[in-house]
């Protein structure tokens, strides 16, 4: 059997869902998505659905949290055809890849550096179902919450660059270490991260023993009663926000943790998708206004440690 075109495929279905692509987000995640299986040298069989089928049922079941049974009919593709390539796209690693390029292109469309700098990093509680298994599963006695604990870190435009989900039980300096590994593996360019009192003390030393990392803190206001908007630390609390408006990242429902990373990345490959299609966000002429407005006079440089010289760069603005 020779692999069949996409010309060759019964049509793509009228779009009516919210959550489908538009025509202009097909463009920017078609090209991303990985080869079939039919093209490759190793051969494989031709896919029977359309992709932008799959995509729209997958991007459906985030959105509006429903069970994957539950996937509508009017999609044309079998609910198990769906969970199969959602399953299959993130154990090949091809979704933390499209992420990855997704989160370069927007900074590039907004006029930025590709790379960041500095990164904010911060936690999230949320109650688990009875899907989720005990061993998966821990209680957080600061939120009492017994679920399972999301951990974002965020660039300074707010656009996530590691996601990651562990129990809600240990303290969040625990598998910060975990987090921050993983964020030097894949951004070496990185030289500081924001977090809350929670990251302070042995934590710092390590990331800066270990990972060359500045670990800083961003403390609460003397005066603080209960939640308040802080410097820095308000970009992750609102990429927070973006997560909690899919209805399925409001409740842990997966039996997998790698399952729960998968449909948080798919949240926010939504975004990005999305904010690739609009107009470019400029950088702000005026800083936000919890953030400490700078000194008059001339900045110091920005100092990047790097083996065997040192690196200064030119006085500007962290973005």
């Amino acid at each position: 059997m020779t692999c069949t075109d996409d010309s060759e495929r019964p049509a793509v279905r009228e779009r009516h869902y919210p959550s489908d692509t538009t025509d202009a987000e097909w463009a920017v995640l078609e090209p991303l998505l990985p080869v079939p299986a039919c093209r490759l040298p190793t051969g494989g069989r031709p896919e029977k659905h359309p992709r932008r089928n799959i995509v729209d049922a997958i991007r459906y079941v985030n959105d509006n949290g429903i069970k994957w049974r539950s996937v509508p009919v009017d999609f044309g593709v079998p609910w198990r055809t769906v969970f199969g390539f959602f399953q299959r796209w993130r154990a090949s690693g091809a979704l933390a890849r499209i992420h990855a390029e997704l989160h370069e292109q927007v900074r590039v469309h907004d006029g930025i550096n590709p790379r960041t700098l500095a990164v904010i990093l911060d936690s999230q509680s949320v109650k688990g179902a009875e899907t989720v298994g005990q061993d998966t599963r821990g209680f957080d006695g600061g939120k009492l919450i017994n679920g399972r604990k999301r951990h974002l870190i965020v660039d300074m435009r707010g656009m996530p660059l590691s996601v990651m989900v562990t129990k809600a039980a240990p303290h969040d300096s625990v598998p910060a270490r975990d987090l921050l590994f993983r964020l030097r593996l894949a951004h070496p360019e990185v030289v500081v991260a924001w977090g809350d009192s929670a990251y302070k003390g042995p934590l710092a030393d390590w990331a800066h023993s270990f990972l060359g990392l500045t670990l800083k803190t961003v403390p609460r206001r003397k005066d603080q009663d209960g939640f308040a908007v802080l410097a820095k630390r308000w970009r992750v609390e609102r990429a927070i926000s973006w997560v909690m408006r899919a209805r399925r990242n409001v409740r842990n429902y997966e039996r997998l943790i790698s399952h729960s990373e998968a449909h948080l990345t798919w949240t926010f490959i939504t975004l990005m998708v999305r904010r690739l299609t609009r107009p470019p966000q400029p950088p702000r002429t005026s800083p936000h206004p919890v953030e400490p407005v700078k000194a008059a006079g001339k900045p110091k440089p920005i100092r990047i440690r790097m083996q065997p010289h040192t690196v200064r760069l030119a006085p500007a603005a962290l973005s």
